[in-house]
Protein backbone atom coordinates (compact mmCIF):
# COMPACT_ATOMS: atom_id res chain seq x y z
CA UNK A 1 0.00 0.00 0.00
CA UNK A 2 1.15 3.71 -0.97
CA UNK A 3 2.97 5.07 2.30
CA UNK A 4 1.73 7.87 1.40
CA UNK A 5 -2.67 6.82 1.47
CA UNK A 6 -3.23 5.67 5.21
CA UNK A 7 -7.58 6.48 5.02
CA UNK A 8 -10.25 6.71 2.24
CA UNK A 9 -10.21 10.17 2.54
CA UNK A 10 -7.32 10.93 1.18
CA UNK A 11 -7.78 7.88 -1.35
CA UNK A 12 -10.52 9.44 -2.80
CA UNK A 13 -8.19 12.38 -2.76
CA UNK A 14 -5.59 10.75 -4.64
CA UNK A 15 -7.64 9.02 -7.74
CA UNK A 16 -9.07 12.59 -7.54
CA UNK A 17 -5.61 13.31 -9.65
CA UNK A 18 -5.17 10.08 -11.54
CA UNK A 19 -3.57 10.13 -14.84
CA UNK A 20 -2.06 6.55 -14.78
CA UNK A 21 -4.17 5.77 -18.18
CA UNK A 22 -5.87 8.27 -20.85
CA UNK A 23 -9.61 7.85 -19.26
CA UNK A 24 -9.57 10.42 -17.42
CA UNK A 25 -9.34 12.70 -20.04
CA UNK A 26 -12.77 12.37 -21.46
CA UNK A 27 -14.27 11.05 -18.20
CA UNK A 28 -16.12 13.75 -16.37
CA UNK A 29 -14.44 12.93 -13.03
CA UNK A 30 -13.39 9.72 -11.14
CA UNK A 31 -15.82 7.27 -9.40
CA UNK A 32 -14.12 6.56 -6.03
CA UNK A 33 -15.71 3.06 -4.28
CA UNK A 34 -18.13 4.38 -1.29
CA UNK A 35 -18.40 2.85 1.73
CA UNK A 36 -17.46 2.04 5.66
CA UNK A 37 -13.83 1.11 6.17
CA UNK A 38 -14.31 -2.10 7.92
CA UNK A 39 -16.96 -3.53 5.76
CA UNK A 40 -17.17 -7.02 5.86
CA UNK A 41 -18.25 -7.19 2.00
CA UNK A 42 -16.60 -5.48 -0.87
CA UNK A 43 -18.51 -5.12 -4.10
CA UNK A 44 -16.25 -4.60 -7.12
CA UNK A 45 -17.96 -3.79 -11.16
CA UNK A 46 -16.49 -3.25 -13.65
CA UNK A 47 -16.09 0.61 -14.09
CA UNK A 48 -18.52 4.03 -13.63
CA UNK A 49 -21.66 4.48 -16.41
CA UNK A 50 -22.79 7.42 -17.55
CA UNK A 51 -24.69 8.18 -14.92
CA UNK A 52 -22.07 7.65 -11.96
CA UNK A 53 -19.84 9.66 -14.28
CA UNK A 54 -21.79 12.30 -14.13
CA UNK A 55 -22.55 12.14 -10.24
CA UNK A 56 -19.51 11.44 -9.15
CA UNK A 57 -20.85 7.44 -6.94
CA UNK A 58 -20.48 4.17 -7.81
CA UNK A 59 -23.60 2.21 -8.50
CA UNK A 60 -26.35 5.16 -8.54
CA UNK A 61 -27.41 4.11 -12.34
CA UNK A 62 -29.96 1.40 -13.71
CA UNK A 63 -26.85 -1.34 -13.04
CA UNK A 64 -27.11 0.19 -9.08
CA UNK A 65 -31.13 0.32 -9.12
CA UNK A 66 -30.76 -3.81 -9.78
CA UNK A 67 -28.03 -4.25 -7.07
CA UNK A 68 -29.82 -2.13 -4.45
CA UNK A 69 -32.96 -4.31 -5.49
CA UNK A 70 -30.78 -8.16 -5.31
CA UNK A 71 -29.11 -6.49 -1.51
CA UNK A 72 -32.29 -5.93 -0.20
CA UNK A 73 -33.77 -9.33 -1.39
CA UNK A 74 -30.43 -11.12 0.10
CA UNK A 75 -30.87 -9.40 3.32
CA UNK A 76 -27.72 -7.51 3.13
CA UNK A 77 -27.99 -3.22 3.68
CA UNK A 78 -25.72 -1.60 0.90
CA UNK A 79 -24.56 0.77 4.01
CA UNK A 80 -22.89 -2.57 5.52
CA UNK A 81 -20.83 -2.99 1.98
CA UNK A 82 -17.62 -1.23 -0.06
CA UNK A 83 -19.21 -0.90 -3.12
CA UNK A 84 -16.13 -0.10 -5.68
CA UNK A 85 -15.01 -0.74 -9.61
CA UNK A 86 -11.90 -2.15 -11.28
CA UNK A 87 -11.75 0.91 -13.73
CA UNK A 88 -12.55 4.20 -11.96
CA UNK A 89 -13.13 6.91 -14.92
CA UNK A 90 -16.18 6.25 -17.74
CA UNK A 91 -14.76 4.75 -20.86
CA UNK A 92 -17.10 5.48 -23.63
CA UNK A 93 -18.24 6.12 -27.41
CA UNK A 94 -20.17 9.40 -28.51
CA UNK A 95 -22.84 8.10 -30.53
CA UNK A 96 -24.60 11.84 -30.97
CA UNK A 97 -25.75 12.96 -27.70
CA UNK A 98 -25.61 9.49 -26.03
CA UNK A 99 -22.41 8.08 -24.36
CA UNK A 100 -22.17 4.06 -24.96
CA UNK A 101 -20.23 1.97 -22.71
CA UNK A 102 -17.16 0.73 -23.93
CA UNK A 103 -15.10 -2.09 -22.22
CA UNK A 104 -12.21 -1.68 -20.45
CA UNK A 105 -8.97 -3.21 -22.05
CA UNK A 106 -6.28 -4.91 -20.26
CA UNK A 107 -4.11 -1.89 -19.85
CA UNK A 108 -6.69 0.22 -18.44
CA UNK A 109 -7.93 -2.81 -16.30
CA UNK A 110 -4.02 -2.80 -15.04
CA UNK A 111 -3.27 0.63 -14.10
CA UNK A 112 -6.42 0.60 -11.77
CA UNK A 113 -5.80 -2.29 -10.16
CA UNK A 114 -3.35 0.28 -8.14
CA UNK A 115 -6.22 1.80 -6.31
CA UNK A 116 -8.69 -1.38 -5.94
CA UNK A 117 -5.35 -2.68 -3.93
CA UNK A 118 -5.10 0.07 -1.57
CA UNK A 119 -8.42 0.31 -1.18
CA UNK A 120 -8.61 -3.68 0.12
CA UNK A 121 -5.72 -2.71 2.18
CA UNK A 122 -7.95 0.46 4.25
CA UNK A 123 -11.75 -1.80 4.62
CA UNK A 124 -9.67 -5.08 4.97
CA UNK A 125 -13.36 -6.98 3.62
CA UNK A 126 -13.88 -10.87 4.54
CA UNK A 127 -15.60 -11.12 0.94
CA UNK A 128 -14.83 -9.66 -2.17
CA UNK A 129 -17.85 -9.74 -4.68
CA UNK A 130 -16.33 -9.61 -8.70
CA UNK A 131 -19.39 -9.02 -10.54
CA UNK A 132 -18.18 -9.50 -14.01
CA UNK A 133 -15.38 -10.90 -16.16
CA UNK A 134 -13.70 -7.44 -15.71
CA UNK A 135 -13.53 -7.04 -11.84
CA UNK A 136 -12.63 -10.86 -11.71
CA UNK A 137 -9.42 -10.14 -13.98
CA UNK A 138 -8.76 -7.30 -11.85
CA UNK A 139 -8.54 -9.29 -8.82
CA UNK A 140 -7.46 -12.18 -10.18
CA UNK A 141 -4.64 -10.79 -12.46
CA UNK A 142 -5.81 -13.35 -15.39
CA UNK A 143 -8.60 -13.64 -17.98
CA UNK A 144 -11.29 -16.18 -16.19
CA UNK A 145 -15.03 -16.76 -17.03
CA UNK A 146 -17.93 -16.03 -14.64
CA UNK A 147 -19.52 -19.89 -15.60
CA UNK A 148 -16.09 -21.43 -14.37
CA UNK A 149 -16.00 -19.64 -10.91
CA UNK A 150 -19.34 -18.89 -9.68
CA UNK A 151 -20.86 -20.97 -6.75
CA UNK A 152 -16.84 -21.43 -5.58
CA UNK A 153 -14.77 -19.02 -3.39
CA UNK A 154 -11.28 -18.10 -3.91
CA UNK A 155 -8.37 -17.07 -1.32
CA UNK A 156 -7.37 -13.34 -2.22
CA UNK A 157 -3.77 -13.86 -0.29
CA UNK A 158 -4.23 -11.50 2.02
CA UNK A 159 -7.48 -13.19 4.36
CA UNK A 160 -10.16 -12.24 2.00
CA UNK A 161 -11.94 -14.66 0.00
CA UNK A 162 -12.77 -14.00 -3.64
CA UNK A 163 -16.76 -15.22 -4.97
CA UNK A 164 -17.33 -14.58 -8.39
CA UNK A 165 -20.91 -13.51 -9.91
CA UNK A 166 -22.79 -11.95 -13.37
CA UNK A 167 -22.55 -7.99 -13.12
CA UNK A 168 -25.90 -6.22 -12.68
CA UNK A 169 -25.94 -4.67 -15.96
CA UNK A 170 -26.15 -8.04 -17.46
CA UNK A 171 -29.74 -8.54 -16.18
CA UNK A 172 -30.34 -5.29 -17.54
CA UNK A 173 -29.96 -6.61 -21.37
CA UNK A 174 -32.22 -10.00 -21.08
CA UNK A 175 -35.25 -9.24 -22.73
CA UNK A 176 -37.27 -13.17 -22.24
CA UNK A 177 -38.50 -11.64 -18.51
CA UNK A 178 -38.51 -15.75 -17.04
CA UNK A 179 -34.95 -16.02 -17.92
CA UNK A 180 -34.41 -12.73 -16.64
CA UNK A 181 -35.80 -13.69 -13.27
CA UNK A 182 -33.95 -16.84 -13.49
CA UNK A 183 -31.12 -14.85 -13.78
CA UNK A 184 -32.40 -12.34 -11.03
CA UNK A 185 -32.80 -15.26 -8.48
CA UNK A 186 -29.22 -16.59 -8.94
CA UNK A 187 -27.45 -13.35 -8.62
CA UNK A 188 -29.35 -12.83 -5.81
CA UNK A 189 -28.33 -16.02 -3.98
CA UNK A 190 -24.55 -15.42 -5.04
CA UNK A 191 -25.25 -12.58 -3.11
CA UNK A 192 -26.76 -14.43 -0.13
CA UNK A 193 -23.76 -17.23 -0.07
CA UNK A 194 -21.16 -14.04 0.31
CA UNK A 195 -23.20 -12.44 3.21
CA UNK A 196 -23.13 -15.73 4.80
CA UNK A 197 -19.32 -16.35 3.86
CA UNK A 198 -18.58 -12.77 5.79
CA UNK A 199 -20.58 -13.34 8.91
CA UNK A 200 -18.91 -16.83 9.17
CA UNK A 201 -15.40 -15.13 8.97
Amino acid sequence: MSAEITSLAQLRAAEAACTRCPLYQDATQVVPGEGAAGARIMLVGEQPGDQEDLQGHPFVGPAGRVLDRALGDAGIARAETFVTNAVRHFKFEQRGKRRLHKKPNAYEIERCKWWLDIERALVKPQVVVAMGATAARSLLGRTVTIASMRGETFPLGDHARLAVTIHPSALLRIRDADDRERQYEGFVADLRRAAKLAHAA
